[in-house]
């Protein structure tokens, strides 16, 4: 299969199609491109063509496109679209796609779309999904799935499993329950094909099965999935029984997004913003952090301020000029240290106490400023610098970066224990609290050395 590659040319030509109203030669056109694909073209669409090509293609197709489109496109195409149309929409989709695009709009134009929608075990799936939090593993469940009882024959078993099939894309697992409909375990489709048709299910069906708990996070069915390569995994209540499940579709979408979320986080933007969101978005989501660095440069400013008097002295003047140097190790070094702390937070590599970690992490860090102060000294040499400022300088550095990895090891860490996204750690907050400490350790400890 040929890669879809969006283009000027397909953009300009759905766009001339458009507006030229060809009505037959848009739908031949579209008919063969993958809902992904389309979903890109829509992005790239003026508004009003959006609507349009949304309007044109029939439902079965642009229900599976409103779910890949960018959250914002969909939030106005949704606005534009009657209850009737959203309706007619939502029901082509599986519960978990169409809860998600019904939580995006108002309670009482929920209400309006879902009453639309005639076929109640549809309605009660998607009511019941909509009680859940959003990021846990009752969010991100769909209600379709194949589930047998262990009392079925295998004869019996493939009729109802023919039946179930109807609504279902695909078919990942086949979960074997109980009169009481509690999970019990999982059928090999090949033990079924390849047993008597009067075998009971119950004489052939694997017992071991992973499972997640309903009010389980997000965060912790992606590790458990992605612990043991599952494509899908079984959500059950505090009674173990079951009501949906999980695939790897929704898992990747889920860690595409954290990971989005925390590469913000980490570059000092606190809300979930686009490149073409207003000025006004994008201001409310950098303003914050740079005001918090504002206002660690005014601290930088004032520690400064405060050992002034070397810059009387010839001799300790250079001082000063290394204060650049010494922020910028701290601050680099601080955002190295929680950045591999974050990712192993993330992948839930982190084990053993904090001493043993921040123990760790000093001697990576002693090592480093060693050798970091070798070239310190060895600069000094070359432009004739005392070897006194050399040796204050290094072993200043030394200090201030272990100072800096301990900071970085362990704010991630102790976010984490409060519940905070520890990839706050990895931006601005961690750069700038690093850069005033260091500037502020550099200055006493040369204070100590040079004896001012």
């Amino acid at each position: 299969m040929k890669t879809f590659e969006l283009s000027k040319e397909i953009i300009q030509e759905i766009s001339q199609l458009i507006s030229n109203k060809k009505n037959k030669e848009i739908k031949k056109k579209v008919k063969e491109i993958h809902y992904a694909d389309l979903a890109e073209i829509i992005n790239e669409l003026n508004f009003q063509e959006s609507i349009y090509l949304i309007k044109l293609i029939d439902s079965d197709k642009t229900s599976d496109v409103l779910t890949e489109l960018d959250e914002d496109v969909r939030e106005k195409i949704l606005e534009r679209l009657s209850e009737k149309e959203i309706a007619g929409e939502i029901k082509e989709l599986d519960s978990d796609d169409a809860a998600d695009i019904l939580s995006e709009l108002s309670d009482e134009k929920q209400e309006k779309v879902i009453s639309l929608i005639k076929d109640e075990n549809i309605t009660d799936n998607i009511r019941e999904l909509l009680n859940y939090e959003e990021d846990s593993a009752g969010g991100l469940m769909a209600k379709e799935l194949i589930s047998v009882n262990e009392n079925w024959s295998v004869l019996t078993c493939l009729r109802e499993i023919r039946k179930q099939a109807k609504d279902i894309t695909r078919v990942h697992s086949i979960y074997v329950l109980n009169k009481k409909r509690v999970l019990i375990g999982r059928l090999s489709l090949k033990d079924l094909i390849t047993s008597p048709s009067k075998s009971k299910i119950k004489e052939i069906y694997i017992p071991k099965v992973d499972f997640v708990n309903v009010n389980d996070s997000a965060d912790e069915v992606a590790k458990l999935m992605s612990k043991y390569d599952l494509e899908a995994i079984p959500v059950v209540n505090d009674k173990t029984e079951l009501l949906g499940r999980i695939t790897i579709d929704d898992i990747v979408d889920y860690i595409k997004d954290e990971a989005e979320e925390d590469y913000l986080l980490a570059a000092g933007i606190s809300n979930d913003v686009e490149a073409d969101d207003s000025i006004l978005e994008l201001t409310k989501a950098r303003l914050p952090w740079l005001i918090l660095g504002l206002f660690g440069g005014l601290g930088s400013v004032f520690i400064l301020e405060s050992f002034e008097n070397i810059m009387a002295t010839k001799e300790l003047r250079a001082l000063f000029f290394y204060t650049p140097l010494i922020a910028a190790m701290a601050g680099n070094v601080g955002v190295q240290s929680s950045a591999i702390v974050v990712q192993g937070l993330a992948n839930d590599q982190i084990k053993g106490s904090l001493i043993s970690r921040l123990i760790k992490e000093i001697s990576l860090t002693l090592l480093n400023g060693i050798i970091l102060s070798l070239i310190i000294i060895v600069f000094g040499l070359l432009i004739n610098q005392s070897i006194d400022m050399s040796i204050t300088i290094s072993v200043s550095m030394i200090l201030v970066i272990i100072v800096a990895a301990l900071i970085g090891t362990s704010v991630p860490i102790i976010l984490e224990k409060f519940g905070i996204d520890p990839a706050i750690a990895t931006g601005p907050f961690i750069t700038t609290g690093n850069d005033v400490i260091g500037i502020l350790l550099f200055f006493y400890i040369a204070k100590i050395i040079l004896g001012f």
